[in-house]
């Protein structure tokens, strides 16, 4: 397949645009269907890996912060030596992760396989949505950018369901196996759907910003996740604090000064892009706590077996993908900014309601919020997404995706270690052991809610798993209060600052290639 540069005018008007898509969706499923398995094994694996809240953390984040510390370079590796070229490496790459993690037997190298399938994702993500300002006009974008949030939400249900089946029926390490052919459908739609595009004149990589911006991002997530356990005042964690300070602001200064920065602070400056991003980050931080304390309580304290808490999640992923389907029409009516303001409302308005949750709500009441939060997640980061998008230049786009996608994923990463370690303080603190136990059982029931069940299996004492529960739901009920929170103080912000702008209609060229295209 030939190889072109990032010329829209040559591009948009390719008919196999759609086809291309295909490939880009075929990409995104690889990723939405690993995160999901792994947060619903997460409690299998706690159990079978005696893996404490903190090393699932771990487990979850490894994944996420090489994620987020490579997608500035890995978007620029694929404007200078080709998109498509990049991705495939990155599908391999991930293949390569998934293979090291079905085979491996301890928390520290399901870290490292983790680690490994994050570099292989942070060349997906970006050159996925890369590509979509340069294969699509503005009229069209926004369909785009909905379909391709669209699978990875449809991976996200698939990958509870099918993880959930292969952890009754198989060992743990089967949710990395599956990758497999996952990756191998991806691999293959990319080699003959996806057209090569690069940028010849984009900057090179810098090895001293990427090292800044992953050991900067590394300290900061060590810093949360330890904290709990540590304590905040502990030398180390404010010492870790500190360096991550002084190294992300290092790599800002440096970034600053460069003539080609890998890191275009510029666009900052442009109030629609930087809100934009803001509200894109702040839903993921949010979701990404939700999917960390979600599975335990439905796994753990509900009762629900590894395939059951997969099909109990369905709610959210049903929610979410009505959003994406919907978000076009409704931004075209009503414009980017009062959508955006009403999907982080009612993503506020979910939280709030979730946390209400009790031990005697059931799972009735969680599939109402669940659903709710679905769709205010959908309606605020489809528009959101698609208005950032449209302020990078097209020439600029691996690297201009890169810097969207990096803030959006260090979201995820402080989402899963901020909220995770918010969980496992109010868990600790509320914790009642009956001061009857050992020491070494009460300091390992509370490492987890998971842990804690085992310890009441093996010693008998059922008072420990009522107190767990309990505590774990104070846990959730907190994270909750605190995400809502957050997203409603973000939509206010939106309302008030992001500048008003409605889609323009598509103009007469727009229209005669899209009648030209269906023709053909």
């Amino acid at each position: 397949m030939a190889t072109v540069t990032s010329s829209p005018a040559v591009i948009r008007q390719d008919p196999r645009r759609w086809w291309a898509l295909a490939a880009l969706v075929a990409s995104m499923l690889v990723l939405g269907f690993d995160m999901t398995i792994l947060n619903v094994a997460l409690p299998t694996m706690a159990g079978q890996l005696d893996a404490s809240t903190g090393e699932q953390q771990w487990m979850a984040d490894g994944y996420i912060v090489v994620f987020a510390a490579l997608m500035l370079p890995a978007g620029l590796l694929g404007d200078r030596f080709g998109r498509r070229r990049m991705l495939i490496t990155g599908l391999g790459i991930f293949l390569v992760g998934s293979l090291v993690g079905a085979l491996v037997d301890s928390v520290e190298l399901v870290v490292l396989a983790r680690a490994v399938m994050g570099l292989g994702g942070a060349l997906v993500m970006p050159l996925a949505m890369a590509v979509l300002p340069a294969l699509f006009a503005p009229g069209e974008r926004t369909k785009a950018v909905g379909i391709v949030s669209a699978a990875s939400a449809l991976g996200a249900p698939l990958g509870p369901i099918v993880g959930g089946w292969l952890l009754d029926h198989f060992w743990w390490g089967s949710i990395f196996l599956i990758n497999v052919p996952m990756v191998a459908i991806g691999i293959t739609a990319c080699v003959f759907l996806l057209p090569e595009t690069i940028d010849p004149s984009s900057p090179k990589v810098d090895v001293t910003s990427t090292a800044l911006t992953a050991t900067g991002l590394g300290t900061l997530i060590y810093a949360i996740i330890e904290a709990p356990v540590r304590g905040w005042g502990d030398p180390l964690i404010l010492c870790m604090l500190g360096g991550s300070a002084a190294l992300i602001t290092a790599l800002v200064l440096r970034e600053r000064h460069l003539a080609r920065p890998m890191l275009d602070m510029s666009l900052l400056r442009n109030r629609g892009f930087l809100l934009n991003t803001v509200a894109a980050t702040l839903v993921m931080f949010v979701l990404s706590g939700l999917m960390f304390v979600l599975p335990q309580y439905l796994q753990a304290v509900l009762g629900h077996d590894a395939f059951g808490t997969g099909l109990r999640m369905l709610p959210m992923m049903g929610g979410l993908l009505v959003a994406a389907r919907g978000a076009e029409p409704v931004v075209r009516k009503f414009g980017p900014r009062a959508v955006i303001s009403a999907g982080l409302v009612v993503l506020a308005f979910a939280a709030i309601l979730g946390s209400r949750t009790t031990a005697a709500s059931g799972y009735g009441f969680t599939a109402l919020w669940l659903t709710v939060a679905g769709l205010g997640f959908g309606f605020a980061v489809v528009p959101s997404m698609d208005s950032a998008l449209g302020a990078l230049p097209v020439e600029r786009a691996g690297s201009g995706a890169g810097l969207l996608l990096t803030v959006r994923q260090v979201g995820s990463a402080v989402g899963i270690a901020l909220l995770g370690s918010l969980l496992s303080s109010v868990y600790v603190d509320r914790l009642d052991t009956g001061g009857s136990l050992p020491d070494a059982a009460a300091d390992t029931a509370g490492q987890s809610v998971v842990a804690a069940h085992a310890v009441a299996e093996r010693l008998g004492v059922p008072g420990l798993v009522d107190s767990a529960d309990e505590a774990y739901i104070d846990g959730m009920v907190t994270v909750l209060l605190v995400s809502g929170i957050a997203a409603l103080v973000t939509a206010l912000l939106v309302a008030a600052l992001l500048p008003k702008t409605t889609p323009t209609p598509p103009d007469d060229t727009d229209m005669a290639r899209q009648s030209e295209d269906a023709r053909q």
